[in-house]
């Protein structure tokens, strides 16, 4: 069975559904809806999509060899790029400057994950996660640009998401032997039940900003939970998808332990 992914057709998808920031509605742009705490929330998706470097970073690097893997991690990096610039360009029009200085202490790559399978999966999690939170706040904000901001943020990242998830689906065919390593990943995120989906930008990036030094994305997390948004629906979401991928029936931690145990055990 031929699991290869055309990139040149994955291109032509993405450069069809492109936008600049020059397309944004910067002329509905309403500072007396910008509310503080959606300064704040724009600040925290600022610090979440700056990460998209160090990530990047470990996708070519982990994954050398990969051609089609390593032209979809630099269309990747380009719309995680352009979030951050967005979210910046809206605060700063605003009148509340950015310090750099936190955003480049962003820069380091992220640890090399156990598998290239442990990598992707973080990054189903992560992209799942953020098309929610960006799709149900864009539905709550009242200024009009924040609001198309995150409105097409959302759609990039759902994008992402089923591409991570091809990307996925063609290693596990390639190598059955990491399956382990996706199960590990994914009951490392969601495991706590007591808590929302964790995200790689706060587990492994929370030390180098330093607590309480500026907004970080769990300000974001927090915000989309105080308004009593989908938090059970995205767990439900992201373990369908892990379902599908793994063949197992996945629903909870406990389903999670139950399939690892079974798979090491074979």
């Amino acid at each position: 069975m031929n699991h290869d992914i055309d990139t040149y057709d994955l291109f032509r998808r993405y450069e069809g559904q492109s936008w600049r920031l020059c397309d944004l509605p910067w002329d509905r742009l309403d500072p007396s809806k910008a509310k503080p705490e959606y300064v704040r929330l724009a600040r925290s998706a600022i610090m979440g999509e700056c990460n998209s470097i160090a990530a990047q970073h470990g996708f070519l690097n982990e994954s050398p060899t990969d051609y089609a893997f390593g032209a979809f991690a630099s269309l990747w990096g380009f719309e995680e790029l352009r979030h951050h610039y967005a979210f910046r360009a809206w605060v700063e029009r605003l009148g509340h400057p950015v310090d750099d200085l936190p955003v480049a202490a962003s820069r380091p790559p992220y640890p090399a994950g156990r598998t290239v399978l442990a990598t992707i999966a973080t990054n189903i999690i992560s992209e799942l996660t953020v098309f929610r939170v960006y799709r149900d706040l864009a539905d709550a904000v009242e200024e009009p640009v924040l609001a198309e901001i995150m409105r097409r943020a959302s759609a990039d990242e759902g994008r992402h998401a089923s591409a991570f998830t091809d990307f996925a689906r063609r290693r596990l065919a390639a190598h059955p032997e990491e399956l382990g390593s996706l199960l590990e990943t994914l009951y490392f995120y969601v495991a706590d039940t007591g808590k929302t989906i964790k995200h790689p930008v706060s587990v492994f990036k929370s030390r180098e900003l330093g607590a309480g030094s500026t907004e970080t994305i769990d300000d974001g997390f927090d915000y989309f939970l105080s308004r009593g948004s989908g938090a059970e629906q995205l767990r439900s979401k992201i373990y369908s998808v892990f379902s599908a991928l793994s063949g197992f029936t996945l629903d909870s931690p406990k389903s999670v332990r139950r399939a690892l145990a079974e798979v090491l055990a074979s």
